[in-house]
């Protein structure tokens, strides 16, 4: 995989070529063109069993050790609904933001390796400190029975608990936006082989990703649930420990590609620029030539060259081209004087999906009730299969997996040919018509989830047993995962597959992170619901709707909220979409030629 390098200042020494393959350019000073090329054979297949090997064991340990933890938030450190809520939504969010810094600093300074590297030390350090709190009686408040009151955590014990989550955040920061760029490094894509070894690579990406998935939320959490927190949590920090051995373990056949610089730096200069010459005039259609710095994309880049539209138009400025701004050779004398119109073009892409991005928080939001309230209506329902099993609460969630599972194969081999034939797109709809039919399904998980929550807790008052569950199984509560499970397979998959192909080829840390931040959105905008429900429905005597009891409360008022905030959000997404113009769309030819023959229509909508 060839890779133009400027040569960056390093705070961290990169493994030498005798311990590993390096996959670089090298350039002479002042030039844009390679002056020697230092290769050697890719690491490719022979580097998977340490690269898939480290991110199963990652993963696993990270889903193993948060699958259940709100639950052990209620239990362990007695916490009430909203408070056990806030801190774990504060938290999401944080830890979904910090790859966008963990992003920078791969791309700009030490590369995916050291990041990995470092990251995954931070996360051993976090799960290795959330380890010692269920297992040191001095770090948890102590445990009471039913009926009696609870002692909460003190002020040591959370921030303990802080640390611990902190750690864990500045793992993921690192681990996130490296890990698949990691894994496609070890393939050259310039040849067919390398190109088929990464289409592979991202099917056992995704394969033990589902796996993982799968085994975090029912044995880890079956562990947790019903056997001890302490062997609980202490399987995953095992997990990462191993995890960690085999990282460093097969240094000798990674390819390490050195860091070019972010992206980020050339959003910063274009922005900066445009503010510098916010008095320049813009020339007319018929006097641009000449006007705007415009040089040739580098050879073999695999960036598509973008030609100057009019839309942001003030942000053209930016390439005016003005005295001593260019070299003799043609190139830039200041990257933050003078930006090319790729640079801007790039800017402009990710301004024109920003509209389209934020749509995605609210019905986030609706997915990340999985985690909180729907475990809270689990934790106060029949959850006996036979005479000895209980289900974890935790591990409810896997009924959304099954049905994400089942469905995209239906999907991708039965619909999509079919909707292909009617409308000759070539994902059968297009990807904001997916995304839309996503809000749609979320949205009716909310109202269903509302239904069945006034269900329940009619029951529990009814029976009004000491523990306050309700003697219904906790079987009702799969048709709102189910929908849940369809909104996730239409939304989460359409945004990720249009963020990709919507942004340019070198933004696609940019694209990965907006996802990210997606989460976190949707994390501090349920927090905050929470908090404002929390102060201002309990009045004239009555509890509020998210009270410490969820049989006092209203939780189904809140899934309403949600679900109106969604048919609002619809009918915005609906308003943007309609005036949306797609960067590339592939669009199935006439019936004169099969249908696995494709042109593309640029500037198409909705």
């Amino acid at each position: 995989m060839e890779d133009k390098k400027n040569n960056t200042s390093l705070s961290l020494s990169f493994p030498s070529p005798e311990n590993g393959v390096y996959d670089e350019e090298k350039q002479s000073p002042g030039s844009d063109s390679p002056a020697k090329t230092g290769r050697r054979k890719p690491g490719g297949w022979r580097a998977m069993p340490y690269v898939l090997g480290n991110e199963t064991f990652e993963r696993l340990a990270g889903m193993g050790l948060l699958a259940n933890f709100m639950q052990f938030l209620l239990t362990v450190f007695h916490l009430d609904l909203v408070s056990a809520t806030n801190f774990l939504n504060i938290w999401s969010g944080v830890t979904s933001f910090i790859p966008l810094l963990g992003a920078f600093i791969s791309d700009a300074y030490i590369g995916r390796f050291w990041t990995i590297a470092i990251a995954s030390i931070f996360e051993m350090m976090g799960m290795f400190t959330l380890t010692l709190i269920p297992w040191l009686p001095q770090l948890h408040p102590p445990p009471c029975k039913v009926g009696q009151q609870c002692k909460t955590a003190n002020k040591s014990q959370m921030g303990f608990l802080a640390m611990g989550l902190g750690f864990l955040s500045i793992g993921s920061g690192g681990i996130r936006p490296c890990s698949i760029p990691f894994g496609v490094d070890q393939f050259d894509s310039t040849t067919d082989e390398g190109r088929k070894g990464i289409a592979s690579f991202f099917n056992w990406y995704y394969a033990t990703f589902t796996m993982v998935l799968i085994i975090a939320v029912t044995l880890v959490v079956y562990i947790q649930d019903s056997v001890s927190w302490v062997i609980g949590f202490g399987i995953p920090t095992i997990l990462m420990f191993v995890s960690l051995i085999l990282f460093f373990v097969g240094t000798k056949v990674y390819v390490y590609v050195k860091p070019e610089g972010s992206i980020f730096t050339s959003i910063v200069q274009v922005f900066v620029v445009t503010h510098k010459k916010r008095k320049l005039k813009l020339p007319d259609e018929r006097e641009r030539n000449g006007v705007f710095y415009d040089p040739p994309l580098p050879e073999g880049s695999i960036v598509k060259k973008l030609p100057l539209t009019n839309k942001y138009r003030s942000l053209n400025k930016a390439a005016i081209v003005m005295e001593d701004e260019i070299n003799t050779d043609g190139t830039c004398s200041n990257k933050w004087r003078l930006c090319s119109i790729q640079q801007i073009e790039e800017v402009k892409c990710l301004l024109k999906i920003i509209p389209v991005w934020s749509t995605g928080i609210i019905c986030f939001t609706a997915m990340a009730q999985q985690g909180t309230f729907t475990m809270s209506q689990a934790l106060k329902m029949n959850r006996h299969l036979g005479p000895k099993f209980q289900i974890p609460a935790g591990s409810l969630s896997i009924i959304s997996m099954i049905t994400v599972g089942m469905w995209i194969p239906i999907y991708d081999r039965l619909i999509v040919p079919s909707l292909r034939k009617v409308t000759r797109i070539e994902g059968g709809i297009t990807l904001l018509q997916r995304i839309g039919i996503g809000m749609v399904f979320s949205i009716l998980s909310m109202v269903v989830a509302g239904l069945i929550e006034k269900v329940r807790r009619n029951s529990a008052i009814m029976h009004n047993s000491p523990d306050g569950i309700a003697p219904i199984t906790v079987m009702w509560l799969a048709p709102q995962l189910i929908l849940m499970g369809f909104a996730e397979a239409f939304n989460i998959i359409g945004q990720i597959e249009f963020y990709n192909k919507e942004f340019p080829e070198n933004m696609s840390s940019v694209a990965n992170s907006l996802f990210s931040c997606t989460m976190a959105g949707a994390s501090y905008l349920s927090t905050l619901l929470v908090n404002v429900l929390h102060e201002t429905t309990g009045r004239h005597g009555h509890p509020d709707w998210l009270t410490k009891d969820i049989n006092q409360g209203r939780v189904e008022n809140y899934y309403y909220l949600i679900a109106v905030l969604g048919v609002l959000n619809l009918f915005y997404f609906i308003y943007i979409a309609r005036r949306y113009q797609y960067k590339t769309r592939l669009v199935v030819d006439d019936e004169v030629k099969p249908y696995s023959e494709v042109h593309e229509l640029h500037d198409m909508k909705y």
